[in-house]
């Protein structure tokens, strides 16, 4: 999905503007904007192809296929919608849903879709290896486990999804003049992965048992007994999860039978959002609002929120936070951005919510999480340092906080001087979380590393002013912008021009590309997506900043 159609103003009235427009967009589309997933998509494909839309899904799985087979970005994350398109558009063929006489388009006909489901075997079989009936034929996978993103519950799709691509291989085998062969391989898993886990959630889903809120996102994994499933309950929107796959799973062929099931229509209407395609995660309410509002606010870009945004901003906080939107568990990262906001635009809320996910050591993104983000601290040493700067009362009970989460963030920057985290693919989202954070409310112990990160902000830009981990782009750029003009350091010392210099090159580099930027998805879930509202605030914020800095100007002006 593109951010192509937010037009780059120049102008700081024209930036309010922006602003503006963009929260009267988050008003109209309150469930939330976000780009289509190849991963959900192609589990809508297998799971509901008599919903509406269902060619169009086949269509763009062909269309999103990259040359060498994969789909997706690199580095591990072509694993997860691979595997999951593959499986799709393998289950379309077994199923001859429509494509056998080109209903679906002549670019998604049997041979094209064939000859895709090949290409996205041999990926596979690059990556994973396989089985056969020949011992010596088995190869150790060439991908690690342990090398792969860190991605919600990757352990349970990728296991799933080598399970059903491997059933219709079996299936194809017994297929008289089947259009694909199967060639006696079938898909292994990444070295250090198992099935284990897999087993043992399909089977508490089976048993009607309560499930954590987390696992329903990712109920699709649980294959036939998600059906149905007696302990899930649908959102009075009819969503399960807060994901298109996991609603579809839930569902199963019930739609067929009641065309007024409320989870169908849901289906229907977030299918409608992208012409049959869909995103990984719906709604994303109060996720979208309060990084949009914190982006904007941040940059000090008079913005008129709604009043009835930050009242149900504040709403949604009860004693153990905010989840990102209906459906989904309460989480600290969520819990904290809202906050935050809240308290910038003078509407501060007790963050004591945020005391249930406090761990001793650090702040977990939900109480029982299997990893550490830093991001999520970091934002939560902005809630709690914002509360105190705005109600100074607060700070007996909230400043050891800020102390504790500076140290802890400080701690986790790399020798380079940047963050990573298991929440975004870029290092240079992590790094704008922290250093701006610690620049806030830090104090001067985080001074030095606040210094660290614009360092290595400076070292990585590239020829034509962008920032990008594999490719300058619009997002990245914005992020790498804050760092340098929102550090407070620009102005003081010897790299003062170096910093200043940098900056207006990444100016003239969004007012270039800005416009036209496809940005490619870079935030974790269980695929990549790009949350493009929450995207157009961070370069509306990166542009106001530039654009109303004079000495970034004047260089603008020389280059």
């Amino acid at each position: 999905m593109s951010i192509g159609d937010l037009v780059v103003p120049e102008s700081a009235e024209a930036l309010a503007e922006a602003a503006d427009e963009l929260l009267v967009g988050l008003m109209a589309r309150p469930w939330g904007q976000a780009s289509p997933s190849v991963y959900e998509t192609g589990r809508l494909v297998t799971l509901t192809p008599w919903l509406a839309g269902h060619a169009e899904r086949v269509e763009y799985l062909m269309r999103t296929q990259r040359q060498d087979g994969t789909w997706g970005a690199r580095d591990g994350y072509e694993l997860v919608p691979t595997l999951s398109a593959t499986e799709a558009l393998l289950s379309a063929l077994l199923r001859g849903d429509g494509t056998h006489d080109g209903s679906a388009g002549a670019a998604a006909g049997p041979g094209a879709v064939a000859d895709a489901v090949r290409r996205g075997l041999e990926a596979l079989h690059d990556r994973l290896g396989g089985t056969s009936s020949d011992p010596a034929a088995t190869a150790r996978p060439a991908l690690d486990a342990s090398s792969l993103p860190d991605m919600p519950a990757l352990d349970m799709i990728v296991p799933s999804l080598v399970l059903a691509i491997n059933e219709h291989l079996d299936e194809l085998e017994r297929t008289p003049g089947a259009v694909v062969e199967a060639g006696g391989r079938r898909l292994g898993l990444p070295y250090g992965m198992g099935m284990e886990r897999l087993a043992k959630v399909r089977a508490l889903v089976a048993s009607g048992v309560d499930l954590p809120e987390k696992l329903v996102h990712a109920l699709e994994i649980a294959g036939e007994v998600a059906g149905g499933a007696a302990a899930v309950r649908p959102t009075p929107i009819g969503s399960v999860g807060a994901s298109p796959a996991a609603t579809a799973a839930w569902l199963g062929d019930r739609g067929l039978l009641d065309t007024t099931d409320r989870s169908l229509r849901h289906l229907e209407a977030v299918a409608r959002r992208h012409g049959g395609p869909v995103p990984v995660g719906l709604p994303i309410t109060v996720f979208e609002r309060g990084w949009v509002l914190s982006w904007l606010a941040r940059a000090g870009i008079d913005i008129d929120a709604p009043p009835e945004m930050l009242a149900d901003m504040r709403a949604a906080i009860g004693p153990s936070g905010t989840p990102a939107g209906p459906g989904l568990p309460p989480d600290a990262d969520t819990t904290s951005v809202a906050l935050y906001a809240l308290a910038l635009l003078g509407v501060p809320c007790e963050p004591s919510g945020l005391l249930a996910f406090e761990t001793g050591t650090h702040f977990c993104t939900w109480p029982g999480e299997d990893g550490f983000s830093v991001s999520v601290n970091a934002h939560a040493l902005d809630a709690f340092g914002q509360y105190v700067r705005a109600l100074p009362d607060g700070a007996a009970r909230y400043l050891p906080y800020v102390r504790k989460l500076s140290a802890l963030v400080r701690d986790h920057q790399r020798p380079d001087g940047s963050w990573d985290d298991r929440w975004h693919a870029s290092p240079f989202y992590a790094t704008a979380c922290c250093a701006l954070a610690l620049g806030d409310f830090g104090g001067e112990e985080s001074a030095e590393a606040v210094r660290r990160a614009v360092r290595w902000v400076l070292s990585t830009q590239r020829p034509d002013g962008s920032w990008g981990r594999w490719e300058g782009t619009a997002e990245e750029t914005a992020y790498a912008m804050q760092v340098l003009l929102l550090s407070r350091l620009h102005g003081q010392g010897a790299a003062a021009a170096e910093v200043t210099e940098a900056a207006a090159r990444g100016y003239a580099f969004l007012l270039e590309a800005g416009a036209d930027a496809d940005d490619p998805p870079l935030w974790h879930d269980k695929d990549l997506y790009l949350p493009v509202a929450i995207v157009r605030a961070a370069v509306l914020a990166a542009l106001h900043l530039a654009r109303t800095d004079p000495v970034v100007m004047e260089w603008y002006g020389q280059l």
